[in-house]
C-alpha cells in the first residue's frame, strides 16, 4: 500500500514537472534522438510526439521498475525486521525510506531529469516525499504485525523452535492472525511440562511439545521444563 502511494506520488510529480517545463524538456528529447524527434515535425516524428511517448510510456515504465525495488526493499524489511538496531517502528520505516529513495536515486528510477531545474526539483522531491513514505510503511508495518516474546523456564534444558528457528530469549515480529509451528527441544536428562501463552498468543495443545502457535496480538510463550532424574 505504501509502495504503491510512493511510486504513484512520483509517477504523478514527474509528469506534473513535464508539462510544467515543457519547452525543455521537448528540447532536450529532440537533442537525445534528433532523427526521431526533430522540433520541426517531419515524416518521422516530431518532438511533442516522443514527449507524449515519454509521458505516456517511460514514465509508468520507470514507475513501474521503481515499485519493484521497493518491493524487494520490503520484503528484506520484513525478514529482517527485528535485526535494526531499534525498537520503534517510525524509525525503521523511515530507515528502509531512504534505502529505497538512494536506489532510486543511483540507478535512475527517480525520473526523467533533463537540465538543471528538473533535478534540482525531483532531488527535492525525493527529500520529502521520501521520509513520508518511510514513515507511512513503518506506521502500517505495526499495524498490521504483533510481537511476540519467547522465553523458556530453563534456556540450558528446552529451546525455544519456531518455525525451525530457535527464538529461546527472543522478541520476534510476526502478520497478525498468522500461524506458526512452535517446538520445544528439550536435552536428554529433562522432559517437556507445558507452555504458557500469554496476551494475543493462542496454542493448539498447550501440552503438546510441538503445536501450532496462533498469533491474533502482541503476547509471551515460555516453555516450561523439568528434569528427568
Amino acid at each position: 500500500m505504501s509502495g504503491v502511494l510512493y511510486v504513484g506520488g512520483v509517477a504523478l510529480f514527474n509528469v506534473l514537472l513535464l508539462y510544467a517545463l515543457q519547452p525543455s524538456a521537448l528540447s532536450a528529447i529532440s537533442r537525445a534522438n534528433p532523427t526521431l524527434c526533430p522540433m520541426v515535425p517531419s515524416v518521422n516524428g516530431s518532438a511533442a510526439e516522443c514527449f507524449s511517448s515519454v509521458v505516456a510510456v517511460d514514465v509508468p515504465f520507470v514507475a513501474f521498475v521503481a515499485f519493484f525495488i521497493t518491493l524487494l526493499y520490503a520484503g528484506a524489511f520484513g525478514l529482517y525486521y527485528d535485526s535494526v538496531p531499534t525498537r520503534s517502528a517510525t524509525v525503521k520505516g523511515v530507515t528502509l525510506g531512504v534505502i529505497v529513495g538512494a536506489n532510486l536515486l543511483f540507478f535512475g528510477f527517480s525520473g526523467y531529469i533533463f537540465d538543471s531545474e528538473s533535478a534540482l526539483a525531483t532531488g527535492l522531491m525525493m527529500l520529502t516525499w521520501t521520509p513520508i513514505f518511510g514513515y507511512i510503511f513503518g506506521r502500517l508495518y505495526k499495524k498490521y504485525s504483533r510481537v511476540v516474546e519467547f522465553t523458556s523456564q530453563d534456556g540450558d534444558l528446552l529451546r525455544v523452535m519456531v518455525d525451525g528457528r530457535d527464538y529461546t530469549g527472543k522478541t520476534r515480529t510476526f502478520a497478525a492472525t498468522s500461524s506458526h509451528r512452535i517446538r520445544a527441544e528439550v536435552s536428554s536428562d529433562a522432559s517437556f511440562k507445558e507452555w504458557t501463552p500469554s496476551g494475543g498468543v493462542t496454542l493448539e495443545d498447550q501440552r503438546s511439545f510441538e503445536t501450532i502457535m496462533e498469533v491474533n496480538g502482541d503476547g509471551t510463550v515460555t516453555g516450561k521444563v523439568g528434569t528427568k532424574y
